[in-house]
């Protein structure tokens, strides 16, 4: 794996870190918690993150 490229939702402000940041570091999907990256990283699939996505987008 690359070092990860991470990013935060265009809907978070910025003033503050209550959010998560997600990097595409193939072959896996990489989630951490903005405001205590100690606490570790939930990896998932590609295809997971889309379905997760997805479902999120339509309710």
């Amino acid at each position: 794996m690359t070092d990860p490229n991470w990013r935060k939702s265009t809907y978070s402000e910025n003033a503050t870190n209550d959010c998560i940041e997600v990097a595409d570091n193939q072959p896996l999907i990489l989630i951490r918690d903005t405001k205590d990256h100690a606490a570790g990283l939930i990896e998932v699939t590609p295809a997971a993150w889309a379905a997760f996505t997805g479902h999120v987008s339509r309710n």
